[in-house]
């Protein structure tokens, strides 16, 4: 007679773990799976305990090795616990990203959960100039491996190819949002739409496509009710040209060559002028817009189309300043936009400076 302890058998509506659920679009998907009657229990976990009302409230930080006690009723666990701010140190952001990514797949193998969703972003599939438009959802990845948050976004994809075949029998989906836009979303991308002029890059076309946050987690719902495979694009259908951009925006562009740009994109951020390295201005010079097909064969629509999207952020982000990603006051804002991409760059760096010598 075997002695060994038997897990007891589920129903056929599953327990669904929702990490970063206090805020952002975990809050927003816990609360819609919450509302779910083929849903048996929608488990919230975060460093905090939110306000999602109709969950269960498990707090703990996701990188935390305990964190598969706190699992064993789950069924399915989304990862949205991703720190995305450029303003975070690249070190303790890949930590807390890669890390907590790692953690999960761990927990949910040892705790027997059979799926395990993770949400990395589009920006994997990299951005250039020679991109179609859009990318399909099994495009390769051709971002680079850097210190970037597309480079976070790598090793997470990583982990998800190696990962059921360290743990057989363990699901593993991947979904790869366009970029984020919503309250709360502070990101390379929409810190562009701060800066008083819009960088384009001669030569090429970027194409504009977003994703809202409250898009992303009914997308996510559908990917869970649904059982969907990956990977899955999502994100707003179609994409915005650089006429529709400053039609909405109000603000006009500048073009600079690519060597000049990433050039002195590179040195500034080797001299800790700017948060992120010139690799991820790549993303707001170059398209890396995706074909939603899986999600689209489901039955989902977005809720928001990119203008809708692009307006999100400009309301977002109004009265703010950022020149090449670094935040800075209104003056030196405008004075860069008088002397063109270059000048605006130096004049950040010579403002960072001027910052540094007073608090010393």
């Amino acid at each position: 007679m075997a002695t060994g302890k038997v897990r007891p058998r589920r129903s056929k509506a599953p327990v669904v773990a929702v990490t970063g659920a206090a805020s952002g679009a975990g809050r927003l998907l816990a609360a819609r799976l919450a509302e779910r009657e083929d849903i048996r229990k929608v488990v919230a976990i975060d460093g905090h305990r939110g306000d999602v009302t109709g969950a269960t409230w498990r707090v703990v930080d996701i990188r935390d090795p305990l964190l598969s006690n706190r699992l064993s009723d789950v069924d399915v666990i989304v990862n949205l616990d991703v720190e995305h701010s450029p303003d975070v140190d690249g070190k303790e952001r890949r930590t807390h990203n890669v890390r907590g990514a790692q953690t999960v797949v761990t927990a949910a193998a040892a705790a027997r959960v059979r799926r395990v969703v993770l949400v990395t972003s589009a920006m994997v599939y990299g951005a250039g100039p020679g991109n179609e438009v859009p990318l399909l959802e099994d495009a390769p990845l051709l971002a680079e491996a850097n210190v970037s948050i597309a480079g976070d976004y790598l090793e997470i994809e990583e982990l998800a190819a190696t990962a059921p075949l360290t743990h057989p029998g363990l699901e593993i989906t991947v979904v790869r949002p366009a970029a984020l836009v919503g309250p709360g979303v502070d990101t390379v991308v929409t810190r562009h739409f701060e800066a008083p002029r819009l960088l384009s890059v001669k030569g090429s076309t970027p194409g504009w496509q977003f994703c809202h946050i409250e898009d992303l987690a009914s997308a996510l719902e559908v990917i869970v009710a649904e059982d969907l495979p990956g990977p899955v694009a999502v994100g707003c259908e179609g994409w915005l040209g650089p006429e529709e951009v400053t039609e909405i925006t109000g603000k006009r562009s500048f073009e600079l060559p690519a060597a000049l740009t990433f050039g002195m994109a590179q040195r500034l951020h080797r001299l800790g002028m700017t948060p992120a390295p010139a690799t991820d201005l790549h993303y707001v010079a170059y398209p890396w817009v995706v074909d939603c097909a899986r999600l689209r064969a489901a039955g989902w629509k977005p809720g928001y189309d990119n203008a809708a999207a692009l307006r999100v952020v400009m309301e977002e982000t109004a009265g703010r300043h950022a020149v090449v990603g670094r935040r800075v006051g209104g003056k030196e804002a405008t004075m860069a936009t008088a002397a063109g991409a270059t000048v605006a760059a130096i004049g950040a760096a010579a403002a960072i400076r001027r910052a540094r010598k007073r608090r010393r």
